[in-house]
C-alpha cells in the first residue's frame, strides 16, 4: 500500500526512515523515498553509501522538497550483482528507479563517482534530468578529458596495492587520504561515526568493481558539449591543496559544460557537505528553486 500511495498520491507520503526495496530487473536496490516538493534524487560516492545523511538532514532541503536516496548495487542492503558495473549500468538502474517511483524528471546529485552516473544519466537519458549538481565528480585522471592530470595516482594506485595484499583498512584509509587529506578522518568521524567501517565492509566492492568502472569511464569534449542541462559545479574549498587535480577537473566542467555554474564549497575537501552540511544544502536548495 505505501508504494501505492508514493506513485499515485504523492500528497500522502510521510517521510520514511527505513529502507524500501525496489526490483530492478531482478536487481534488489534500497532506497529512501522522502518529503514533498521538486524531486531530488543522491547518487553516492564510492566506499560507503551513507555520504548524503548529513546534508538530508538540514531543514532547507527535508522541508522543501522530495529527497530519494538509494544504496548502489553492491552496497550496504542492495544487491551485489556478479561482475564490474559499468558507469553506464549503474546509470540504467538509476533510470530504472526513477520510473519504478512514478517520476519523469528529477534533479540529479552526484558526488564523485555518483558524479559519472550522473553524467552518463544526462547524456544518454537527457530527458530524465532536470538539473545536475556533480561534487567533485571523479573523471578519471588519465582522461583527455582533464588535460595535464597527474599522471601515476601514487596515493589511489599504494590503496589498491594494499587491498591487493589484503589489507582492506589500511587500503580504505591510504585512499580517503588521498583524496581528502591528511586529516579526513576528524571530519568523517564527526559526521558519520560508522561510515569506515561501512567502508571497509564494501571494500570488494569498491576496490574490485568500482575503481574499475571509474577508470573505464570516458567523456569526450563533444558529448560534454551536449549536455544542456543546468549544472552546478561544486568543488571544496581545500581541495586544490589536496590535490591539483580537483581543480583541474572543476575548470574542465566550466569549460565544457555549456550551461555550468561554479560554487566553491568552503572549508571543505572532497568530503563536501560532511564537513559543511548547512552551505551546501543551502546552496543546492537555491539551484533547485532557480531551476524548477
Amino acid at each position: 500500500m505505501l508504494l501505492l500511495c508514493v506513485a499515485i498520491l504523492p500528497a500522502c507520503r510521510t517521510a520514511p526512515q527505513v529502507w524500501q526495496r525496489a526490483s530492478l530487473h531482478g536487481a534488489q536496490l534500497e532506497y529512501r523515498d522522502q518529503g514533498r516538493g521538486e524531486p531530488i534524487v543522491f547518487v553516492h560516492a564510492g566506499v560507503f553509501g551513507e555520504w548524503f545523511e548529513p546534508l538530508l538532514r538540514e531543514r532547507v532541503l527535508s522541508r522543501n522538497f522530495r529527497l530519494i536516496t538509494y544504496h548502489r548495487a553492491g552496497y550496504a542492503g542492495s544487491d551485489k550483482l556478479p561482475g564490474a558495473m559499468s558507469i553506464a549500468q549503474q546509470a540504467g538502474q538509476l533510470r530504472l528507479l526513477l520510473r519504478h517511483l512514478g517520476l519523469e524528471r528529477a534533479h540529479v546529485v552526484g558526488h564523485s563517482s555518483g558524479g559519472l552516473i550522473a553524467l552518463q544519466l544526462a547524456l544518454y537519458e537527457a530527458e530524465c534530468v532536470k538539473s545536475l549538481t556533480l561534487l567533485e565528480p571523479a573523471l578519471p585522471m588519465d582522461s583527455a578529458a582533464v588535460p595535464g592530470a597527474p599522471a601515476p595516482r601514487s596515493g589511489i594506485a599504494a590503496a589498491i596495492a594494499q587491498y591487493r595484499a589484503g589489507d582492506s583498512v589500511a587500503a580504505v584509509d591510504t585512499f580517503l587520504t588521498a583524496v581528502a587529506g591528511i586529516d579526513y578522518r576528524t571530519a568523517l568521524d564527526a559526521a558519520l561515526p560508522n561510515a569506515f567501517a561501512h567502508g571497509v565492509m564494501n571494500a570488494d566492492t569498491f576496490f574490485r568493481e568500482e575503481l574499475p568502472a571509474v577508470n573505464d569511464w570516458r567523456l569526450r569534449d563533444e558529448d560534454a558539449r551536449r549536455i544542456s542541462q543546468p549544472v552546478l559545479a561544486v568543488m571544496g574549498g581545500y581541495s586544490p591543496a589536496v590535490s591539483p587535480i580537483w581543480q583541474q577537473r572543476q575548470d574542465w566542467m566550466m569549460d565544457s559544460l555549456p550551461n555550468a555554474e561554479a560554487f566553491v564549497l568552503p572549508h571543505a575537501t572532497h568530503l563536501l557537505h560532511l564537513q559543511n552540511s548547512r552551505a551546501m544544502a543551502e546552496r543546492l536548495a537555491a539551484f533547485i528553486v532557480a531551476n524548477r
